[in-house]
């Protein structure tokens, strides 16, 4: 077993919106500037966050989630990391004890140090008894300190740190400001490609870290590897065409890596621009937000018929989510636009002012187990029946439905590919 050491954070929160991934990365970019490589992973899923924490580091940014990936795959990708970065950066997901397992278990599994993000915006001494909390709930886990985010005055930030036990390190406080903000909506935040001045936020974020304690680097933490486990080259010699564009970006880099390490070729291509399918044994429409482009889909019939003779002939198709959403006969927005897709589902889905589901799901398929999550606000019209549906770990009543037809497997579920790369293959192989 080999052992790489390297310094690194975990960055948490008492609840979600407390400011992590702003804070997150703030930091990176900092660090970024000054030279250091800096790699960042985001636990749980998620794929809107990793856009903007991949711009602030400029490396990819993948998934730690010991549900979804389980311990060995986690152990190996900070492993990995720690043999090419000078610093790793964990953002957590919703709060440091929130889940099963949550980011407390993740972070003390791997012993890296916890530094609690705080919205004092709305506090004074009571800031030190969340702190308080947050340090001492679970005992033996590394906690590293506090930083007091959204401060509106110097004496505000005073009055936050003063209020910290003599055990408990502050690392200061990030002053409120609107122009270091990032933009949210209906799925979190908005795509990092969407931001027109999303370096000049971060930039801004890092000159306000550079203020506060977390300019020195935290300290260094041994990673251990994990046994190599061979992926078979069940896909060799297949060609597999990916939409990744606006309006389908929901792509773990992981599930990418699994697809190459089954030997797959990947041609990536765009529904909004392109004319037709490249050349490909099989097609992985991913999720995004089809909703957001609805008269350009609509628009692109030459697309949808390049999809429909790709069906037509046999060919695998997965599309997750948004990408399901694009094959049904209509998908209508939030403000009642409603727009033709490709027509491959006798279904129809409207949008939703509110989250219809949000869950880790487990979904038994012929071709074996996959895990994931599903995350959605629109509502499915179909009398199609399911062939297998999800099974939700912690007991949620979420069970979402897998549809079949020839080829084409769909559902509202992102498959999180390492979770099963043989079941994966099944899906792409006719």
């Amino acid at each position: 077993m080999g052992l790489r050491c390297c310094t690194a954070l975990f960055i948490s929160a008492p609840a979600s919106g407390q400011g992590k991934t702003t804070v997150t990365a703030g930091l990176a970019r900092l660090h970024r500037n000054q030279g250091r490589r800096v790699r960042i992973f985001k636990t749980g899923p998620d794929f809107l966050d990793p856009m903007i924490l991949e711009r602030a580091s400029g490396a990819p940014v993948y998934q730690l989630d010991l549900w979804m990936g389980g311990e060995a795959h986690c152990r190996q990708l900070l492993f990995d990391a720690a043999g090419e970065a000078d610093l790793i950066l964990i953002e957590g997901v919703m709060g440091l004890f929130d889940g099963d397992p949550s980011s407390a278990d993740l972070a003390a599994l791997f012993g890296i140090p916890v530094l609690a993000v705080i919205d004092g915006s709305a506090m004074a001494q009571t800031f030190g008894a969340v702190a308080h909390g947050l340090a001492h709930y679970r005992p033996g886990l590394p906690f590293a300190g506090v930083l007091a985010n959204r401060v509106g005055s110097a004496r505000h930030a005073d009055m936050l740190l003063g209020s910290l036990s003599a055990d408990l390190p502050g690392f200061g406080a990030v002053f409120r400001d609107p122009a270091a903000t990032l933009p949210d909506r209906h799925l979190g935040l908005v795509q990092a490609d969407e931001i027109a001045d999303l370096d000049t936020r971060i930039d801004l974020m890092a000159g306000k870290i550079a203020a506060t304690g977390l300019a020195a680097l935290p300290p260094a933490v041994a990673f251990a590897s994990s046994p190599a486990s061979q992926v078979p080259p069940m896909l060799a010699g297949r060609r597999i065409a990916v939409a990744r564009d606006a309006a389908f970006s929901f792509l773990y880099p992981a599930n990418l890596d699994v697809l190459r390490a089954l030997g797959a070729e990947l041609r990536f291509f765009s529904p909004l621009d392109d004319a037709a399918l490249p050349e490909a044994d099989s097609l992985y429409l991913p999720g995004g937000y089809p909703e957001l482009h609805l008269q350009a889909l609509q628009a692109n019939r030459v697309m949808g018929e390049s999809i429909r003779v790709h069906h037509a002939a046999g060919r695998p198709i997965l599309a997750e989510c948004g990408g399901m959403l694009y094959l049904l006969e209509t998908l209508t927005d939030a403000e009642g636009r409603c727009a033709e897709m490709v027509g491959l589902l006798p279904s129809q889905a409207v949008m939703q002012p509110r989250l219809t589901a949000l869950a880790l799901q487990a979904v038994q398929l012929p071709e074996g187990e996959l895990r994931g999550h599903t995350f959605h606000h629109s509502r499915l019209e179909t009398k199609l029946a399911p062939v297998a549906r999800g099974r939700c770990p912690n007991g949620g009543a979420t069970a979402e439905a897998v549809f079949r037809d020839q080829g084409l497997t769909a559902s509202y579920v992102h498959f999180y590919f390492p979770s099963n790369p043989a079941a994966v293959a099944g899906l792409f192989l006719p």
